[in-house]
């Protein structure tokens, strides 16, 4: 019986290990599977990846200049970011248009490379040979992977130059006084322009100032550039305005004619009331100025030009502001040896501190102690101002320089009037004498009847 025991849990005890040996091995054939299982899923998620096309897009296109002249060279420049996280390769770049033609079609013959999350850009030297209107054209480039990308553009023609207008002109010029002009340039086009330059250029003037630079003009813009201009004489002024659409430079002309005449608003100086003294070895002139104008006459100051010379006391004379309506007077003191015709030089500022001058003139030969001058008028600086009404000097012959004889009536010294005292005296007694004469019966009689 105890065999029989024995026997039996030896048998068991086989079962029990076989039992436990085919579970062990089902675990690690689970476990082996599962391990198996989590390795390909991870490989699988780390070789999944996408195109370029899909990363890499084209963000901007843009054309210089933003409009083209009929058949002007430019350039197109595209803009492309790559939006994902590996570099991608590009190639095969182009433009597709029938009116837009590249300059140089191979500039590009190698693989570019477009970074993470970084741009890249592509220049195209073009020609676009068309007339007004708007074209449009296709950029395309390849992508390392196969695909590709495309992106539509448009270009403008304009043929329109701009304008140059010139306003706020004086109707009149006076010569070598400053004149104000406003010159206009005006943006016809649909894009902007750049590096503008306006100068005059001409003779017979001059410019403040010399030249104007503007960097930008937007489309449909304008701008407006005051310049004072002083003439010499009555000439053109040529406003040339040259310009940039893009790389290329062009140019607009516009004329301006200087006609001088009189300022309308400008003082007017008029001598009255001239007089001469001979001083022995000099002569003294003495006169009045009127303002006859509209605007006064700032700082005048009165000379003598050739043949005479300013010499003692007052060899110029300082009247200062004479205001519209108004008037001063001068003293001069000068020698000459020629008096038939002395230049009378009046200087002057307007309230803008122009200078004026005018020159007057004076046959002194004719000029009687508080008589006025004959004059004639001579403008330098201020063309177009008249002298004042020509003063009737009083009788006389020539005169002599300083210090010799004189034949004039009213000299002061020498065979002047009063040589001629005694003459008068007795032409007075002979008259007095012949008058009592006749009288003489009519005077007796008064007489007896006292």
């Amino acid at each position: 019986m105890k065999k029989i025991v024995g026997i039996f849990s030896c048998i068991m005890l086989v079962l029990m290990l076989a039992t436990a040996l085919v579970a062990a091995d089902d675990s690690t054939s689970s476990t082996t599977s599962s391990i198996s299982s989590s390795s390909s899923a991870s490989s699988t998620s780390s070789v999944t990846s996408t195109s370029g096309v899909s990363v890499v897009t084209v963000t901007n296109i843009t054309t210089d200049p933003e409009v083209f002249f009929p058949y002007e060279k430019g350039s197109i420049t595209a803009t492309l970011t790559n939006s994902g996280d590996t570099a991608v390769g590009l190639s095969g770049e182009n433009l597709l248009s029938e009116k837009i033609c590249i300059i140089d079609k191979n500039t590009w013959k190698t693989m570019d490379y477009i970074g993470a999350g970084s741009t890249m850009t592509y220049t195209f030297p073009v020609t676009v040979d068309a007339s007004d209107g708007t074209y449009y054209g296709l950029f395309t480039v390849s992508t390392k992977d196969g695909g590709s990308i495309h992106y539509p553009f448009k270009v403008k023609v304009d043929s329109r130059e701009i304008k140059t207008i010139i306003e706020d002109k004086p109707d009149y010029f006076s010569e070598s006084n400053a004149g104000c002009v406003n010159v206009t340039v005006i943006n016809l086009r649909d894009g902007a322009i750049k590096n503008i330059l306006i100068t005059p250029e001409g003779s017979g003037f001059t410019t403040s100032p010399a030249q104007k630079y503007v960097s930008l003009l937007a489309a449909q813009g304008s701008v407006t550039i005051p310049f004072e201009i002083t003439p010499s004489m009555a000439t053109n002024v040529t406003f040339n305005v040259s310009y940039q659409n893009g790389d290329t430079t062009l140019a607009s002309d516009v004329v301006l004619p200087i006609t001088l005449d009189l300022d309308k608003t400008a003082a007017l100086p008029v001598v009255n009331n001239v007089a001469l003294v001979s001083k022995g070895t000099y002569y003294d002139l003495t006169g009045d100025i009127t303002n006859a104008g509209i605007t006064d006459a700032k700082g005048l100051v009165v000379s003598l030009g050739s043949p005479a010379t300013g010499t003692g006391t007052y060899p110029e004379y300082a009247i200062g502001s004479i205001a519209s309506d108004d008037s001063g007077s001068f003293e001069l003191t000068f020698t000459s040896t020629d008096l038939t015709s002395v230049p009378l030089i009046i200087h002057w500022k307007d309230s803008d501190g122009n200078d004026y001058h005018i020159i007057k003139n004076l046959n002194l030969n004719s000029v009687s102690g508080s008589g006025a001058a004959s004059t004639s008028s001579t403008t330098s600086g201020s063309s177009g101002i008249s002298g004042g009404p020509s003063g009737t000097g009083g009788p006389g012959g020539d005169m002599g320089g300083p210090g010799g004889s004189t034949t004039s009536l009213f000299s002061s010294k020498g065979n002047g009037i009063s040589s001629f005292y005694p003459v008068i005296a007795g032409g007075i007694i002979l008259v007095a004498g012949l008058v009592l004469w006749k009288k003489r019966k009519w005077l007796s009689a008064k007489l007896k009847k006292q």
